[in-house]
């Protein structure tokens, strides 16, 4: 499975402005959380925001992997 580190280090630049040396601060992280996991955003802690992403680590990189192809479609540098 390939991730672009590039794609990774931009995504967690735009997700966590404002938050990024506290990433579980980022309302736009603690949404994704809670629409993935179910759990209201204002009870995620540190430590659901780290436990999630080692269990889930695989969907994570496909999710990175995805927003690279988003980012080329949008760009017209798809592989058709």
């Amino acid at each position: 499975m390939e991730v672009r580190l590039l794609e990774a280090v931009r995504f967690f630049w735009n997700a966590t402005r404002g938050h990024r040396l506290a990433p579980w601060h980022s309302p736009y992280l603690r949404w994704r959380l809670e629409t993935y996991t179910g759990k209201p955003a204002c009870e995620i802690t540190p430590n659901d925001f780290w436990h999630l992403f080692q269990s889930d680590r695989r969907q994570f990189f496909r999710f990175l992997s995805w927003v690279g192809e988003m980012r080329d479609y949008a760009d017209g540098r798809s592989q058709d």
